[in-house]
């Protein structure tokens, strides 16, 4: 990650992000239609990852796997790619702030930056999160254009940034932990390893392993309270939601779909980042060669 243009990152990201997007987005809507059962309705309809996963491919076709591909998409290459760009400058301006120089920034630095990045990022984009997780709830065939009209029509233009909060406090955490804990793994194996696939492979598991497991609950929040907008039985608010759900089924219904998280994670980090190293490599070295010619 280090020393590379704002331009170079931006791009290596993106192409990243996309990759790792699609190869994981059959988990993600698994993940979202878990997590939006309640057991106060009566009886679940998905018993763990891979029943809903079969159940989903056999009743509504295997394309349904692929629901909200497009807001996914432009959600994960917009908001990925203005994270990393950021990323560097908000690490290194922690530093000095701290009175420390900018190479030589510590784990809490690392963190603190890369939650930062991630939570201006996805302010920006919180509507693709909306139409994404409303479009992987609906079991029927609709589009990005009518979960736009319903929303607008329902709540205008705030029903867009519907569970904005804990969408930001969520991707602090999931970022925070995945960037600066794949960050900071990376550095403590290049001394064993090298600078090579053995370490960018072991820190994405580190990385995709802690940010799953400290952002499962706000995770939850977010996602029963963004399917709620444009909707008469919208929550009251962010406590509203996380208290109706600690109310109705118990602290463990914050934990829902963390299995299905956990595998999501390990595999879109390990895609995500073995690209975007190798991009932000051999990008690098062909930019150094045309301005060497």
């Amino acid at each position: 990650m280090e020393g590379s243009s704002a331009g170079v990152r931006l791009l290596a990201s993106a192409i990243g992000a996309g990759i790792a997007e699609a190869t994981t987005l059959p988990t993600d809507v698994a993940k979202v239609r878990l997590q939006l059962q309640s057991s106060s309705l009566g009886e679940l309809r998905y018993h763990g990852m891979v029943d809903c996963i079969m159940k989903v491919a056999r009743v509504e076709g295997l394309r349904a796997l692929w629901k909200g591909i497009v807001p996914a998409l432009i959600r994960q290459v917009s908001y990925h790619s203005f994270t990393f760009v950021l990323y560097e400058p908000i690490r290194d301006m922690v530093s000095i702030v701290l009175g420390m120089e900018a190479a030589r920034s510590n784990y809490l630095q690392r963190l603190l930056a890369a939650g930062s990045s991630a939570a201006i990022a996805i302010t920006l984009f919180n509507p693709t999160e909306v139409l994404k997780t409303q479009m992987q709830s609906s079991s029927g065939n609709v589009t990005m254009k009518e979960v736009a009209k319903k929303v607008w029509n329902k709540d205008g233009f705030k029903g867009f940034w519907a569970g904005l909060r804990p969408n930001v406090v969520r991707t602090f955490l999931v970022n925070g932990a995945e960037i600066g804990t794949y960050d900071e793994s990376k550095l403590l194996l290049l001394e064993s390893v090298g600078d090579g696939l053995v370490a960018h492979i072991s820190a994405s598991f580190v990385a995709g392993l802690a940010s799953a497991c400290v952002s499962t609950p706000a995770d939850v929040v977010k996602t029963r309270f963004m399917n709620a907008a444009g909707s008469d039985q919208a929550y009251k608010g962010i406590m509203h939601t996380a208290y109706s759900i600690l109310r109705d089924e118990g602290f463990l219904a914050l934990y829902k779909g963390f299995l299905l998280i956990v595998c999501r994670k390990l595999i879109w980090c390990t895609v995500f980042f073995v690209i975007y190293e190798r991009l932000l490599r051999a990008m690098v070295k062909a930019f150094a060669d045309i301005g060497s010619q």
